[in-house]
C-alpha cells in the first residue's frame, strides 16, 4: 500500500511528456502460477511472458514500432506434463492524447505473427510434439502517467483481439477473438529518448 501511494504522489508531479521525434521503449513482464487441488489429481500451471517493444514517435501524437513476445508454460499433474513455448513479432501504431503534462491516453493497434511450439510428455515420454503458426491482431487503450522526464507506468485495462493457430500434427485450427474490459488489468513501463 505504501508503494501505491508513493506511485501516485509521484505521479501528480508535472514533468514534460514525449514529443515527436523521440524514441519509445517499453515492455511488459508476465508471471502466473496457478494450482488446483483437486482430491484425485493436483495440477499446477507456471507461466512466464516478456513482451519488448520500441518504436518512433513521428508525431506529437503517434507512435510507430515493432513488438514481440516470448512466453513459455509448463503445466504438471497426474504424471502427465505440458510444455509449450510461443514467440510472437508485429508492428504496432498507437495514437496517444495528453489530459495534462503527466497524464496521457492512448490505444494502441498491434498485429502480426506467431507460432507455438508444444510437448506433452507421459511419465518423461513425449506423447504428442506440435507446433502452430499464426496471426494476431488487437486493439488495446491505456493510461500513461509520466513519472520523470519521459520514464512512465502504461496502465490498461483489457482489450480487444482476433488471435490464429493453425497446427501441423493435428487437423486443429484454433481461432480466438476476446473482449475483455475489465477483466484484466495490466502495468507496464515505458521510456521516450
Amino acid at each position: 500500500m505504501k508503494k501505491m501511494l508513493l506511485i501516485l504522489a509521484l505521479a501528480t508531479v508535472s514533468f514534460a511528456n514525449a514529443q515527436k521525434g523521440t524514441i519509445l521503449v517499453g515492455g511488459n513482464i508476465e508471471y502466473n502460477s496457478i494450482t488446483y487441488d483437486h482430491p484425485l489429481v493436483k495440477t499446477q500451471t507456471n507461466e512466464f511472458g516478456f513482451s519488448p517493444r520500441v518504436g518512433y514517435q513521428f508525431h506529437d501524437n503517434w507512435t510507430i514500432g515493432g513488438e514481440f513476445t516470448v512466453s513459455s508454460s509448463k503445466q504438471n499433474g497426474g504424471g502427465l506434463e505440458n510444455k509449450s513455448n510461443t514467440f510472437s513479432y508485429g508492428a504496432f501504431v498507437r495514437y496517444s492524447v495528453p489530459l495534462s503534462e503527466t497524464f496521457s491516453v492512448f490505444a494502441d493497434l498491434g498485429a502480426g505473427f506467431q507460432n507455438q511450439k508444444s510437448k506433452n510428455l507421459e511419465n518423461g515420454s513425449v506423447t504428442l510434439d506440435s507446433k502452430a503458426d499464426g496471426f494476431y491482431a488487437g486493439i488495446t487503450p491505456a493510461l500513461f502517467i509520466n513519472m520523470k522526464k519521459g520514464f512512465g507506468l502504461n496502465f490498461s485495462i483489457g482489450g480487444l483481439g482476433y488471435e490464429t493457430l493453425n497446427f501441423d500434427s493435428t487437423d486443429t485450427d484454433v481461432c480466438r477473438f476476446y473482449f475483455n474490459f475489465g477483466k484484466t488489468v495490466t502495468i507496464g513501463i515505458s521510456k521516450n529518448f
